[in-house]
């Protein structure tokens, strides 16, 4: 069993023989992989197009686009589920070094200042992309050493903006 939170919705996720159950329903979905990053899906016969932005491996976080949404997706696999049942979820502290464009856009707003310190979570600036705006957060603890954008400024997917 696996637990996915979309946007901080939790949903219990169960592979069978024959696909996919979602909190104890039966998923049938049809699927087709457009690109690498690019699927199309029919579930229950409505069409949703899925693409993959960005996979966050240490945090088990992905960025999606689910029909010109951005949604972020957690997941955790049974051994996750059980560690966190035990109390051992690993909420160690995580020491950042840099943060990351996850995609191409304009910065819209910088939250923090040099010599800030963050936590994980903690809103770092906002990235307008696809005329939407994205809220980047911190994926760990430190103090911000050096911003490297400015606002209104156009960045690349993975450029630098943030040193901690």
């Amino acid at each position: 069993m696996y637990s996915v939170s979309i946007n901080k919705k939790a949903l219990k996720v169960e592979k069978t023989e024959k696909g996919f159950t979602v909190d104890g329903v039966f998923l049938n979905l049809d699927q087709l992989q457009i690109s690498e990053n690019q699927f199309h899906i029919l579930p229950k016969g409505k069409s949703i197009s899925v693409e993959l932005i960005h996979i966050q491996a240490d945090t088990k976080t992905v960025l999606v686009k689910l029909d010109n949404k951005i949604a972020e997706v957690r997941l955790k696999d049974k051994f996750d589920l059980l560690l966190e049942k035990l109390g051992m979820n690993g909420s160690s502290t995580v020491q950042i070094k840099v943060l990351k464009a996850p995609m191409p856009g304009l910065i819209f707003e910088i939250k923090v200042k040099e010599g800030d310190e963050v936590k994980k979570g903690d809103p770092i600036l906002i990235l307008e992309a696809m005329k939407m705006e994205n809220l980047l957060k911190s994926p760990g603890e430190g103090v911000v050493k050096e911003i490297k954008i400015k606002k209104g400024e156009s960045v690349e997917k993975n450029q630098v903006l943030i040193r901690f």
